[in-house]
């Protein structure tokens, strides 16, 4: 596997200590603003949208510091969580290894209150065996990550830098009939994506607007099936009284 981390500039972002706690407050911190917890979220929608089927291998790519990878977890025999970041990936593996994880998250200035994760709390002590965390690159995933009944891409696709390539691979790693499914609020920004590889987010030659939809179904097109829309909300907290509240699209894909 390849390192992109020359091509990806925004990645040491992910490496910083109080990035990791926020996350660690996004994935297992108490609702805020009254959103629900949005890995829990992403997951119910995704196994309400795909119905029956087989539970077998799960891949979670882009997990951060494994919530989502939790929840798949109470579904799939079996579910991969892979992530960029070391940090969040060291995080994830310590909570596994522990079943318990403490972290600090800021309230107003240099203020913090201490938090701590439990997976006795989740009832999720028995299902961290099911779980592999790893480092790796979206865009050149290892041969042996393949063979799997659903992929789930959450908030990844515009901090990839060369996303076509992570979707172009997805045929080649998820059974037929089995499911891609990618949450994103197609936030484009030269910092992760180089503009040419933007997915849309832009105007076309003709000077006509492309959508990230319209981007995801041209790639996708020939091997995929868009079955299911809509819109899941997330609040990442930032102080006590600050909170980014962001809509991300959740569409779900069946393999042809």
């Amino acid at each position: 596997m390849t390192s992109s981390a020359a091509q990806t500039p925004g990645a040491a972002l992910y490496e910083t200590s109080g990035l990791v706690d926020q996350y660690l407050e996004f994935h297992y911190g108490p609702e805020a603003l009254g959103v629900r917890n949005f890995p829990a979220a992403c997951v119910e929608a995704i196994m309400k949208a795909i119905g029956p089927g087989s539970r077998d291998r799960c891949l979670d790519v882009g997990c951060a510091v494994g919530r989502s990878a939790i929840e798949l977890a109470r579904q799939f025999s079996h579910v991969d969580a892979i992530d960029y970041s070391a940090g969040f990936i060291a995080a994830a593996v310590q909570l596994q290894d522990a079943g318990s994880l403490d972290f600090r998250v800021p309230t107003e200035g240099a203020l913090t209150v201490d938090r701590q994760v439990s997976l006795a709390d989740l009832q999720a002590t028995e299902l961290a065996s099911r779980i592999v965390f790893t480092t790796g690159d979206a865009c050149d995933l290892p041969a042996d990550l393949t063979d799997y009944d659903l992929v789930f891409a959450g908030n990844l696709i515009d901090r990839l830098y060369e996303p076509r390539l992570f979707l172009t691979a997805m045929a080649e790693r998820i059974q037929p009939g089995g499911w891609l499914a990618i949450t994103s609020p197609y936030t484009w920004l030269e910092d992760y994506t180089p503009r040419q590889h933007w997915l849309g987010g832009y105007t076309d030659a003709a000077g006509q607007p492309v959508t990230t939809l319209t981007g995801l179904t041209a790639v996708l097109a020939g091997s995929f099936s868009l079955r299911h829309r809509q819109d899941v909300p997330f609040v990442i907290r930032e102080t006590a009284r600050k909170h980014q509240h962001t809509l991300a699209e959740l569409t779900v894909w069946q393999r042809l």
